[in-house]
Formats: C-alpha cells, sequence, structure tokens
C-alpha cells in the first residue's frame, strides 16, 4: 500500500525533501517545480499535506509564500524547526584543492560566503540545491563542485568534499505544514500552540498601532507580523502574523476581538501545536 503524499518545493535531496522526512515520516515526499505547484497538488488532494519553509533565521523570509499562503485557502496545521547544513560536493575521485567552480542556489551560496571565499571559486547559479546535486551528476566535471544538503549527496551518487559549509551555527529554517481541510482539529488541551492569521486594517490614522494595541494589553506574544502588498497597490497592505495560543483562549480572543475594530479583513490561517524547538531558543 502506498503512503500518503506530502509535497514540497525543490528537487528530491533539497532541504524541503529532508524536512519531510524528519517531521512526516509516514508520508511519501512528492517533488514540485514552483510553491505554486505544491499548493496546487493539496488543494486537488493530489497529496495530503505540504511542507513549506516560511522563514530563515540568515535571510529571512521566503519569497512568494507569504501572499500564496492567505490566497490559498490551504490551513497550517504544523510547523518544523530545521537546522540548516549544506555540503560542497562533487563527482568521485575529484580533490578539494582542482575544484574552480562551484553550482549553487544564490540563496545557499549567501550562506556559505566565508568558505567560498577561502576556496576562491566562481559560482554557478541554479534554482535548488537539490538541482545542483543533480546537475552535477549528470554531468561529471573535475573542476566543479556542488553546494547541497547531505541526502542530495547520497541519492545522486556524490562525494562530499567539506562538511557543514555554512557560516553561521545557528543557521535554521523554519517550515510549516499545510492541508486543505477547512477546519481541520485543534492541537490537544494543554499543548503550547501558535495561532497564524492574516489581516488588512482599515485606511484610517494609527489604525496598525490600535489594531495591535489589544496584543499588548491582553499580554499577547506576538512572535511573527510581516507586510506584503496585495495586487501591487500601495494602499492595500496586508499582514501576516504569528501569537502564542489558541483563538479561545481568554487574552487572544479579547485581542483578536479588538483586532477586528480596526480591520476590514480577516483570515485564520491556522492554529498549531508549536515545535520544541520554540523553547529552546526562548531558555
Amino acid at each position: 500500500m502506498s503512503r500518503t503524499r506530502i509535497a514540497f518545493q525543490g528537487e528530491l535531496g533539497a532541504n524541503s525533501h529532508e524536512a519531510c522526512l524528519a517531521a512526516r515520516p509516514n508520508h511519501e515526499p512528492a517533488p514540485f517545480a514552483t510553491f505554486e505547484d505544491a499548493f496546487e497538488a493539496v488543494k486537488t488532494g493530489d497529496c495530503a499535506l505540504a511542507m513549506i519553509p516560511v522563514e530563515n533565521s540568515i535571510a529571512g523570509r521566503v519569497a512568494d509564500v507569504h501572499h500564496l499562503l492567505p490566497e490559498s485557502g490551504l490551513r497550517i496545521i504544523g510547523e518544523y524547526f530545521k537546522p540548516i547544513h549544506f555540503q560542497l560536493m562533487a563527482n568521485r575521485g575529484v580533490r578539494i584543492e582542482d575544484v574552480r567552480r562551484v553550482i549553487s542556489m544564490p540563496f545557499a551560496a549567501g550562506q556559505c560566503r566565508r568558505t567560498l571565499r577561502r576556496l576562491k571559486v566562481e559560482i554557478d547559479p541554479a534554482g535548488d540545491t537539490a538541482l545542483s546535486a543533480k546537475m552535477l551528476a549528470a554531468t561529471p566535471d573535475p573542476m566543479r563542485a556542488a553546494i547541497a544538503p547531505a541526502l542530495a549527496a547520497e541519492l545522486y551518487g556524490l562525494e562530499i568534499l567539506l562538511p557543514n559549509i555554512e557560516d553561521e551555527a545557528h543557521n535554521t529554517t523554519r517550515f510549516i505544514v499545510l492541508t486543505a481541510e477547512r477546519d481541520p482539529p485543534r492541537p490537544p488541551a494543554g499543548a503550547d500552540c501558535v495561532t497564524s492569521f492574516a489581516f488588512r486594517v482599515r485606511n484610517i490614522p494609527a489604525s496598525l498601532y490600535k489594531a495591535l494595541g489589544g496584543f499588548a494589553t491582553n499580554g499577547v506574544n506576538m512572535t511573527r507580523l510581516e507586510s506584503y502588498m496585495e495586487n501591487g497597490a500601495f494602499t492595500a497592505t496586508f499582514f501576516v502574523a504569528d501569537v502564542d495560543g489558541r483563538p479561545e483562549d481568554p487574552r487572544l480572543g479579547r485581542a483578536l476581538e479588538e483586532l477586528s475594530f480596526f480591520s476590514d479583513h480577516f483570515d485564520l490561517l491556522g492554529v498549531f501545536e508549536a515545535d520544541p524547538y520554540r523553547r529552546s531558543i526562548a531558555s
């Protein structure tokens, strides 16, 4: 019997693939070329879930996801914080001193600057970390290497020349798990929860200040607040926010009620159990 599928953006061997294996080991990872394709696979029922990166501790938010999510109709049912480790890999038998060019997604190369500067190599851009490894495996070159996760080396038969070449040890990406269920089950009672929502403030003076005031006065911790424009209109700004707790908690309930007074749009994106990683960084 085939396993239920979980969609991710990228090639097999990407960080998102590794995240699927770690966070949803009972699901079969299914690669898709774009975030839109991964979202659509869940919406059509081709996949039960999607594993989507939303922000990185070094590079910030992942482009496109912040506006694709509210428009998709999908709901967040989980999160996973993944430590990011990049490996410099090459075809078997290649020596590190012979490498002159490195295939890499610019996003990944930017997180490995110190090693790349020391090696004095040129970068050949690729659209995905695992794609870098796949390209090198398809066209062996004794003077080229690739930057990709360890899983990619295993899948494409490459040899790791330098392990864990990322500049910062704290490099971490936060992923969210999405479902097409309109009203998925809430986490069990007593669990640490995160509530995620999108809203648009009314076009009145100090509307954002007033909309967020209820979270401060009710002692609700907001862990994420990002803005994005709707259809390129400078006057229509949406916000995506994450807060601790669940809507039925009295303090959060009051804060959301106050938010509604100063907003003309509100969309609950999900209520889900907080990843234990949050406790480790808070302590």
